[in-house]
């Protein structure tokens, strides 16, 4: 069983930074993929970046390429989301997802874990 906890949220101005952390537990946390998704108000939970098992693999959403990055510390079982150059429209509740899998993972239903959420509010 994996257990993971997203922290880093909250309010920033368009154009600021936020960093997203997310811990887990778990024996498998260092040889499975991970990932960064998000739910705005109305709308569907969507892929925003992945994280191979080793951290040497990353693939992002086209909307966030370029001012987001993930990587991953497997000596503390911890995945980050570096956000820079926020907008408006990245405004949502950003979730941490695990999966069994090895490899990039960019479809929502493979992820078996999920995190309770953390807000990010961009203001303009």
């Amino acid at each position: 069983q994996v257990q993971l906890v997203e922290s880093g949220g909250g309010l920033v101005q368009a154009g600021g930074s936020l960093r997203l952390s997310c811990a887990a537990s778990g024996r498998t946390f260092g040889r499975t993929a991970m990932g960064w998704f998000r739910q705005a108000p109305g709308k569907e939970r969507e892929f925003v970046a992945t994280i191979n098992w080793s951290g040497a693999g990353t693939f992002y959403a086209d909307s966030v390429k370029g001012r987001f990055t993930i990587s991953r510390d497997n000596a503390k079982n911890t995945v980050y989301l570096q956000m820079n150059s926020l907008k408006p429209e990245d405004a949502a509740v950003y979730y941490c997802a695990g999966t069994t899998r090895v490899d990039l993972t960019l479809e929502r239903n493979l992820y078996n874990y999920w995190g309770q959420g953390t807000q990010v509010t961009v203001s303009s």
